[in-house]
């Protein structure tokens, strides 16, 4: 199917078939993207004790499992930052088809390897490798999505493309909580490889963008044509205020998301257990409330997340990208300190990952159009890439310290205060707003 295909006929949007084929191979890759980074998130509990020979909800366990979790999610970080980077320069370069089909099957691949990881060093190195795929992917689908639809289209086509990350996110949650129930019951530690091998999915969403999707006709016309871009032009007078303006808000947003993302599991499993222990229930009730808190708590996050990415169109398109990134980070940080600082009950603060979601998730439907619109053609994944993942080099200490203090004496408190303490984040990023370049009403340059 070419691009100049169907101008006439199906129109949703304003969009023709292709351009919804684009938007939605975009969307899977991206979604993907997101189950594979965070599978391990839901598995550590059961994963970091096996490997590390520990027994299972022991309080060595929880230690280690509190600091791996930090740990692999900074390793993570800085793996995605380096693939993003990198990436986003090979998407100028060869186009963004080819770059996300690559970096799919990348991080596909290497998050099913860590099914057959026999030790934490061989589980932390196919954690890199699919790190690298997964922060180039976004680079490539946010410049496709931007480059192919419609010009009035694009917060909305950029919104819809991020709301992939919460399903994303549905999708692990059920895949975590199925096989421990009906695939693996009562062996957690097979179950958790089962997990990991579910990050072969994305390969069919690679054969579906090889089949259907084409380069986008202004990366051909333009982009493919000029000079080869580097960073270093990032910061050459003509964008050095976009790309400092970026890059702040991706931090912010960077840092506070992981921090509170990658504990989800951990703090809802011991929230789930101080319920347990005030009820009296059995081990097997015991195992059962443990696995659905550990869900729930999720799914509020996601839900809140998929909600909130929705609501930053109407925020942006009336109100501006920069009064968008202040409402959102207000709101982050009064959801923070609310969810982690009030004597709350603990079902009670699970439910509360819902506002959690909807600010501290719901933020990051902005980038996905925001970014691309910074720059032209030629720099477009460059610059979106490196200011996107160059972020998440300085967001990684966030989890990792998280976890560090976490582990530090092995109660819930010292963990729901570390949480608490990202609460800052978000107000810090109030001051760089004006740094942000307004971009509501440009047209995307070529």
């Amino acid at each position: 199917m070419s691009q100049a295909a169907e101008t006439t006929g199906f129109r949703l949007l304003d969009m023709n078939r292709y351009q919804w084929t684009v938007l939605f191979a975009a969307w899977l890759g991206w979604g993907f993207d997101v189950f594979d980074s965070l599978l391990f998130n839901f598995v550590a509990p059961t994963c970091v004790p096996t490997l590390l020979g520990l027994t299972i909800g022991s309080p060595e366990a929880r230690e280690a499992t509190r600091f791996w979790t930090g740990a692999l999610s900074g390793l993570l970080l800085l793996g995605w930052a380096a693939g993003g980077i990198l990436f986003g320069a090979v998407a100028d370069r060869v186009g963004r088809t080819r770059t996300l089909m690559l970096t799919m099957g990348m991080y596909s691949v290497g998050t099913a390897l860590c099914a057959f990881a026999p030790n934490i060093e061989v589980l932390v190195l196919c954690r890199i490798i699919a790190s690298l795929g997964i922060g180039g992917e976004w680079a490539a689908g946010a410049a496709m999505v931007a480059e192919v639809v419609p010009e009035k289209r694009r917060v909305e086509a950029g919104a819809l493309l991020y709301t992939s990350a919460p399903l994303g996110l549905f999708l692990a949650t059920y895949v975590d909580y199925a096989i421990s129930t009906y695939v693996a019951p009562g062996d957690p530690t097979r179950a958790w490889r089962y997990v990991f091998l579910c990050g072969l999915l994305p390969t069919f969403v690679a054969l579906l963008v090889r089949m259907f999707v084409k380069e986008p006709e202004r990366w051909k016309t333009s982009g493919a044509k000029e000079q080869p871009p580097s960073i270093r032009e990032l910061f050459t007078p003509a964008w050095r205020r976009r790309t400092l303006g970026g890059l702040a808000m991706a931090i912010v947003a960077l840092v506070m998301w992981w921090s509170c993302n990658a504990f989800i599991a951990t703090i809802a499993t011991e929230l789930a257990g101080v319920e347990a222990t005030a009820r009296g229930l059995s081990d097997a009730a015991r195992a059962s409330l443990l696995a659905s808190w550990k869900a729930r708590a999720t799914n509020f996050f996601n839900l809140g997340g998929l909600i909130g990415t929705l609501l930053t169109v109407p925020a942006s398109k009336y109100l501006g990208r920069r009064t968008m990134f202040g409402l959102y980070f207000a709101a982050s940080a009064a959801s923070i300190f609310a969810t982690f600082g009030l004597t709350l009950a603990p079902d009670v603060r699970i439910a509360m990952y819902f506002l959690i979601g909807l600010s501290v998730f719901g933020v990051f439907g902005s980038f996905t159009y925001y970014l691309p619109e910074l720059y032209s053609t030629r720099l477009r994944g460059t610059g979106s890439g490196f200011c996107y993942n160059a972020g998440r080099v300085l967001a990684a200490p966030g989890p990792y310290l998280v976890g560090l203090v976490a582990a530090s004496d092995g109660r819930l408190e010292k963990a729901m205060f570390a949480l608490f303490c990202v609460g800052f984040v978000p107000l810090v990023g109030l001051f760089a707003l004006p740094w942000v370049t307004e971009t509501k009403g440009e047209v995307l340059a070529d």
